[in-house]
């Protein structure tokens, strides 16, 4: 049956744009109807770019007044750090020693896609029905006065495209939708797609019907968070980037210098990336900088010999296929692309607030390696660049992490 899915993005960098996007095709594929629609247009008139253009100034000029107000207004789940997974107890996840740490083991992929306590039937899907006994009570996430003047818009929205089912990218979004539905005015059920490793307060709405993550870790604590029933099918990106890893290696632009990229989000966020780029080639590495559409940035690494500095791309798998390595900073969509596309991941200087947090929880997971300064970064590419077991085993829990089709966990909820 063709379902209607209303999708929830915003124009905050690139990522949740890239999510929703990919999301909506997989369900136009599937036969179903999609619509993407920007949550801050939903805003009074100037509200959405206001926040846009404070949000990028504060990462990129003002770091330690974003840190302060994610720590205050944002920051961990209450009642505890996130819950890491099962395997991930006691792994170092940052420090000196752990630049060469893996903290999880190979994964073997699970065959059901909700949580394996209560696996779901659609029609309890449909209900909203809270988690089973023994399960965290449901938190109450903050509600925002942005959620507030947005219900109204969202309201008239629904009665215009009528859909199944609307599913969040954005943590404002499922802010107003857990809003919506606890207040009974959104009819249809809501889904929550979380693009973060750790999850912060923003996130989190007992009102939304389903939760899914992009890791096991990520779906425990939305559990322990709102009480709602989650899933964790994984990072929901091209299939482009699959094919990478599953075609044979291309052939290097460079056969001396293996091809480090190095990511700076849509925004180029970074710290000092030309001296990292400058130690990369003195290193032996072709370094290529993802600047995005920061000019400034691209000018002032492409000066760095050796180097390569690109602005915006389009052709990133292509760009990942003759890789070896990609450094991030964030452990946003690019990191989980390189999961998917069979290369190693290496964390160095995070960008603050949800970007630190996120990277921590990335590599508690066992799904990239930290490092604490720049010899810890040389260390980790010299053991990831080559062939080895060391590079095998970080591919493989890499591509573990993608075990079913967010969509169709979707369209079952309609």
């Amino acid at each position: 049956m063709t379902r209607r899915c209303l999708v929830l993005s915003a124009s905050m960098g690139a990522g949740h744009d890239a999510v929703a996007g990919e999301l909506a095709r997989r369900l136009r594929a599937h036969g179903h109807e999609a619509h993407v629609h920007d949550v801050l247009t939903l805003l009074p008139a100037g509200t959405g770019p206001a926040l846009r253009v404070f949000y990028r100034t504060a990462v990129r000029r003002l770091p330690a007044l974003y840190t302060a107000i994610y720590r205050v207004f944002l920051a961990s789940p209450p009642h505890g750090a996130q819950a890491l997974g099962p395997q991930a107890h006691g792994a170092q996840a940052h420090g000196p020693q752990a630049h060469g740490a893996q903290a999880l083991g190979p994964q073997e992929p699970r065959s059901e896609a909700l949580d394996p306590e209560a696996p779901p039937h659609p029609d309890a899907l449909r209900s909203g029905a809270q988690a089973g006994p023994g399960r965290a009570a449901a938190a109450r996430a903050d509600t925002s006065p942005l959620a507030a003047l947005a219900e109204g818009p969202l309201r008239a929205l629904a009665a215009r495209y009528r859909p199944d089912v609307v599913v969040s990218t954005f943590h404002l979004a499922a802010q107003i939708t857990g809003r919506m539905r606890e207040r009974g005015t959104l009819g249809v059920p809501s889904a929550v797609y979380v693009t973060d490793f750790a999850l912060h307060r923003g996130w989190l709405h007992p009102g939304n019907d389903l939760y899914l993550c992009v890791s096991p870790g990520a779906a425990a604590a939305a559990r322990a968070g709102t009480g709602r029933r989650t899933a964790a099918p994984g990072p929901v990106v091209p299939p482009a980037f699959h094919s990478v890893a599953d075609a044979p290696p291309a052939e290097p632009p460079d056969p001396r210098r293996p091809t480090v990229l190095l990511s700076a989000g849509a925004w180029g966020v970074g710290s000092d990336l030309p001296r990292t780029a400058r130690a990369l080639v003195r290193h032996g590495m072709r370094p290529v900088v993802l600047c995005g559409r920061d000019e400034g940035l691209r000018r002032r690494t492409a000066r760095v010999p050796g180097a390569v500095a690109l602005g915006w791309t389009h052709d990133l798998p292509a760009l990942m296929a003759s890789a070896r390595l990609l450094v991030d900073n964030a452990a946003g969509q690019t990191a989980v692309q390189a999961l998917a596309a069979g290369l190693p991941v290496v964390a160095y200087r995070p960008i603050p607030g949800h970007g630190a947090d996120g990277v921590r929880h990335m590599a508690a997971e066992g799904l990239s390696t930290t490092a604490a300064d720049l010899p810890s970064l040389l260390a980790a590419v010299s053991r990831l660049v080559p062939d080895g077991p060391a590079r095998g085993a970080a591919a493989a829990r890499g591509r573990a992490l993608f075990r079913d089709d967010a969509s169709v966990l979707l369209a079952a909820l309609a």
